[in-house]
């Protein structure tokens, strides 16, 4: 969404906070001079996966043409406060664009922000230009980018079906705290999961199900339907596994 005025500017950066791919004192000065797309994310969140290969492409498109891509890393689970944790995430992930761990929420608080995920892109003179909360939006997020940047290129194809301007989603079961096994509706289906061992899904793979190993604390999929489906869930956590929340995405209609 434009912001409703041009006078919001974007917050200082914290200089001593822990940063992952930065050098020096580049976390000083890295919203200034040109514009600035920053992304509120949780690496056991799926939204937060979810929209990650559209921020990863944006910054691969358009980094020579002048945009800068700053992502802000802010826990909503125990199992990604942990620096280290988040260092880890954001290799496996091959993030490549600066990463600020917020594990104390500061730059949070100092955006006011709401949820995960959240992007805010700045022009030039970090003024807020346009903002997004949650999935979807890419082809308008891509489209303000381009208008800030003074270029016309075509927008990236949908990752997913459902990232499509003109899909049609059906709403999914609310997310649930813990493990859970029994019904719902959903486009897929993800466990926020911590330990080391097996999750079987639906009796493993013997019984039609699936077996996911668990290597190292993140959200991992479960399931993931055509299209928004009603189906019951059962999950068979293995020895030194955690599981913090199930969640559910939403598929077409």
């Amino acid at each position: 969404m434009r912001a409703p005025v041009d006078t919001i500017v974007a917050p200082l950066f914290p200089t001593k906070g822990p940063w992952v791919n930065v050098v020096g004192q580049q976390a000083s000065i890295i919203q200034r001079g040109r514009p600035m797309l920053v992304e509120f994310w949780d690496f056991c969140r799926p939204n937060s996966l979810r929209t990650l290969p559209y921020v990863k492409a944006w910054h691969e498109r358009y980094a020579a043409d002048g945009l800068r891509v700053i992502g802000v890393h802010c826990p909503g689970f125990e199992a990604s406060a942990d620096e280290q944790a988040v260092r880890e995430a954001v290799a496996r992930l091959e993030i490549d664009y600066p990463v600020l761990i917020d594990s104390d929420l500061q730059v949070w608080q100092d955006y006011g922000n709401e949820g995960w995920p959240a992007r805010y892109l700045f022009d030039g003179r970090a003024r807020l230009f346009d903002y997004h909360y949650g999935e979807g939006g890419y082809v308008e997020s891509e489209l303000a980018i381009q208008h800030l940047l003074g270029i016309e290129r075509e927008p990236l194809a949908p990752v997913r079906a459902e990232d499509a301007p003109e899909a049609m989603l059906h709403t999914q079961s609310a997310d649930v705290e813990g493990a859970y096994s029994g019904p719902y509706e959903a486009g897929g289906v993800w466990a926020v999961l911590q330990g080391s061992g097996t999750v079987l899904v639906n009796g493993g793979p013997q019984a039609g199900g699936s077996a996911v190993e668990v290597t190292h604390p993140g959200a991992y999929e479960l399931i993931e339907h055509p299209r928004h489906t009603a189906a019951v869930l059962e999950l068979k956590l293995g020895e030194g596994v955690r599981c913090l929340a199930t969640c559910f995405t939403p598929g077409l209609a």
